[in-house]
């Protein structure tokens, strides 16, 4: 019998048993709930350098607050956040955009979040936001740094 051949054989189910058991878990996408919405311009720390995407159009700087209620009992974290915003006349304040931004960590209950936006200067207020949802995952999924729960590098 030829040794090589069954060498092989045995390295190929050693290696086909051995991924059963140290597979990672999947990570299923997790749903939170966005409630107390609201909005105000930003300070001027938040609002250096502000333009709009794909212009150098003067923009107004605004943070999206709100209630995130997380109902599992795992942090969700690189929760996307998807919503509609629209100006005084009702057109879309964020053109061919739903995706506002991210939560970086959500605990398990109720917490408060922020998301900083920038809207062209020539938009009437009051800003419209609706339809507004979050998901994300409980574990990371994404290539970024975190320094400490809050700070996205």
């Amino acid at each position: 019998m030829n040794y090589r051949v069954l060498t092989i054989a045995l390295l190929s189910l050693t290696f086909w048993l051995v991924s059963f058991i140290a597979t990672p878990v999947a990570q299923a996408r997790m749903k939170v709930q966005l409630d107390n919405l609201s909005y105000e311009e930003c300070g001027a720390e938040y609002s250096q350098g502000n333009v709009t995407s794909m212009s150098m159009q003067e923009a107004n700087c605004f943070l999206i607050t709100g209630k995130a209620t997380n109902p599992s009992d795992k942090y969700v974290v690189d929760a996307d956040v998807f919503g509609r915003i629209y100006d005084a006349n009702g057109n879309p304040a964020m053109q061919n955009r739903t995706r506002i931004g991210t939560i970086p960590t959500i605990p398990p209950g109720e917490s408060e979040f922020q998301i900083r936006i920038s809207v062209p200067a020539t938009q009437p207020t009051p800003l419209k936001l609706e339809q507004f949802k979050a998901s994300g995952f409980t574990s990371k999924v994404r290539p970024y740094y975190y320094k400490d729960e809050d700070t996205l590098y």
